[in-house]
C-alpha cells in the first residue's frame, strides 16, 4: 500500500510510540502526538527526530492534549496545512487509574472519562470533516479486552471508560460507512509489563477509603490483584504485537479491513464475548434494513471527492 498519512494519539510511550514507530518503518508519514512536547516529552520528541533521521522514516512529533480543544484544533489544523489529508487517525490515548473504585472522587472518574472518552470526541470532530470531505479515511481504536472479557478489580475507572470508548467506536462505524470512512477496533488484552500503563496508573485521591479497605478483608488486595493477572500474562507476550496488528491493519485493502482484531496473550474471553456482542448488533441492522452500514461505502459520497474503490467482506 502506498504511504498514508496518519495521526496517532498519545503516542510519547507505551503502545502509542511503538505504533507510532511501527507506522513509520512501514514507510507511512506518522504523526506521533504528545502532549507537552517542548517540555516534559521533549526527550520523547527528540528521539523520534532523531530516528527520523537515523532510520529514514516519516515519524514527526505534534504537539496535542486529547483534553484540549484548541490543542486538538491546531493539531490537526498543522497537519492539513502540511500534508492536505489526514487518512488515517489512531485512538489511543489513554490513562489507567487503580484502586477500590468507592475511593476515587467523582471529578476523577470525570477526569478519566475526559482522556480515554471525550478526548476521542474532540479530535474525530477536528478530524472527520475533513476524510468526510476526502469520502475516505479509516478510524482505528484502541480499545480494551477489559470490556468483553476478564476484568481485574481495582481498575474501575479505567474500565468504566475503556467500554464507553468503545461503545462510541461502534456507534461511528455506523454513522460513518455510508461516507466511506472505515473502522478497526483493536483489543489488546492485560500487559503487566511491557509498557508503563501501571507504572503511571493514578490513585484514589481519598485516602481514607482507601486505609479503611486496607484495614478490612481487602488489605493487600491490590499486590494480591496484580499478581494473580501477572501470573496468567505469557513470559514471551510482547506488547509489540499490539503494534504489528495496527500495522497490518492499515496496509490492507478498503473494504477488507477486519471490524476486531483481538491480541490477547491471556486469552481472557473477550474474543468470544465481543463476537457474540457484535453479532447481536449487526442482526438487529439487518433486521431493520440498515446492514450496509456494516461495511464502508465503496465510493465518495455524491458531491465529495475521492475515488470509487471496491469492497467486499460482511462484519
Amino acid at each position: 500500500m502506498s504511504e498514508m498519512v496518519i495521526l496517532i494519539t498519545g503516542a510519547s510511550s507505551g503502545f502509542g510510540r511503538l505504533i507510532a514507530e511501527a507506522l513509520a518503518r512501514a514507510g507511512h508519514t506518522v504523526y506521533a502526538s504528545m502532549r507537552d512536547v517542548a517540555g516534559r516529552n521533549a526527550r520523547n520528541a527528540a528521539e523520534m527526530v532523531e530516528r527520523s533521521a537515523r532510520d529514514g522514516v516519516d515519524l514527526r512529533p505534534v504537539e496535542l492534549d486529547v483534553q484540549s480543544e484548541p490543542s486538538v484544533a491546531g493539531a490537526v489544523e498543522q497537519i492539513i496545512a502540511k500534508e492536505g489529508r489526514i487518512e488515517v487517525l489512531v485512538h489511543n490515548a489513554g490513562h489507567m487509574m487503580s484502586g477500590p473504585a468507592e475511593a476515587f472522587t467523582p471529578e476523577q472518574f470525570a477526569e478519566q472519562y475526559d482522556v480515554n472518552v471525550l478526548g476521542t470526541q474532540r479530535v474525530n470532530r477536528a478530524v472527520l470533516p475533513h476524510m468526510r470531505a476526502a469520502g475516505q479515511g479509516l478510524l482505528v481504536w484502541v480499545s480494551s479486552s477489559s470490556s468483553a472479557g476478564g476484568t481485574p478489580p481495582y481498575l474501575s475507572p479505567y474500565f468504566a471508560a475503556k467500554a464507553a470508548m468503545d461503545a462510541l467506536a461502534v456507534q461511528y462505524a455506523r454513522e460513518l460507512s455510508r461516507w466511506g470512512i472505515e473502522t478497526s477496533i483493536i483489543v489488546p488484552g492485560a500487559f503487566t509489563k511491557g509498557t508503563n500503563h501501571f507504572a503511571n496508573a493514578g490513585h484514589p485521591a481519598d485516602e481514607a477509603r482507601v486505609a479503611e479497605y486496607e484495614a478490612g478483608p481487602y488489605r493487600g488486595f491490590a499486590k494480591q490483584v496484580q499478581e494473580a493477572f501477572a501470573a496468567i500474562v505469557p513470559d514471551d507476550a510482547d506488547v509489540a504485537g499490539v503494534a504489528d496488528a495496527i500495522v497490518e491493519v492499515v496496509g490492507m485493502p478498503f473494504g477488507r479491513r477486519p471490524f476486531r482484531v483481538h491480541y490477547d496473550p491471556t486469552e481472557d474471553g473477550a474474543s468470544l464475548g465481543f463476537a457474540v456482542l457484535d453479532r447481536l448488533r449487526a442482526e438487529m441492522l439487518h433486521r431493520v434494513g440498515l446492514s450496509d452500514l456494516l461495511k464502508p461505502a465503496t465510493a465518495a459520497p455524491t458531491g465529495q471527492r475521492g475515488r470509487a474503490r471496491s469492497a467486499s467482506g460482511a462484519r
